[in-house]
């Protein structure tokens, strides 16, 4: 029991870690807002993709770790579930972190490879109907096409979310172990949690229309669409 407890703490401080954070620092900069991409506009393309991949790196390791030490399944999700918590409100950085996309599909595409792999069929969906369009507009360099910006994508986060919200029942279809599913719809709930959580009290503030400001951040991500 004590190994089992200290496997979930660790697992959300390693979520919790600022490595985003850092690696802006390590050149200089101070980044804010969605660390993912400032770091890709302000630090640049090589390191942009460096912090991802260490991003994808908690959520693989956390469920390597605890295969390794032989935990149980419960607890090697519920490290799963901490890792990715530890991302969204990590205790290094006010409380106030990523979405937690990134580490979840890492967490799940370790534990219960088929059924994410699915889900991300329906994830890459939503990112091809915005990124497809742009890849093949004549005229425009690579470089340009590879730049971050514009209209704000409506598919990409409704295909997250859509996603994230089969995955229980594609683990459930493929006779993965309860706990597993049960966890998925907890990972599910998290998303959606933090998604309508992050920056609400400052559309409060602002006078913004509760129940349109609710659905547009659980759908799209964002308040105003």
């Amino acid at each position: 029991m004590p190994l089992d407890i200290a496997f979930v703490i660790g697992s959300y401080l390693l979520g919790a870690f600022p490595h985003l954070y850092l690696l802006g620092r390590m050149k200089g900069l101070r980044l804010s807002g969605d660390l993912h991409m400032a770091l890709w506009r302000e630090g640049g393309r090589p390191l942009g993709t460096l912090g991802f991949l260490l991003e994808l790196a908690k959520g693989i390791s956390v469920v390597l770790a605890g295969r390794a030490m032989d935990l149980d399944i419960a607890v090697v999700a519920l490290g799963g579930l901490a890792v990715v918590a530890g991302q969204m409100w990590p205790v290094f950085f006010h409380f106030d972190g990523e979405k937690g996309n990134s580490v979840g599909a890492a967490v799940a595409v370790t534990l219960t490879p088929v059924p994410l792999l699915l889900s991300l069929i329906i994830m890459l969906t939503g990112y091809g109907i915005r990124t497809v369009p742009r890849f093949l507009e004549k005229g425009v360099s690579v470089n340009e096409k590879l730049k971050l910006g514009g209209p704000p994508s409506l598919s990409f986060p409704l295909g997250m979310s859509l996603g994230f919200a089969a995955l229980p029942l594609f683990a459930w279809l493929f006779d993965e172990p309860p706990v597993v599913v049960l966890a998925y719809v907890g990972l599910f709930l998290l998303i959606m949690l933090r998604r309508l959580t992050a920056g609400l009290g400052a559309d409060i503030k602002a006078g913004k229309d509760l129940k349109t400001v609710v659905v547009n951040r659980l759908l799209y991500d964002r308040a105003d669409v």
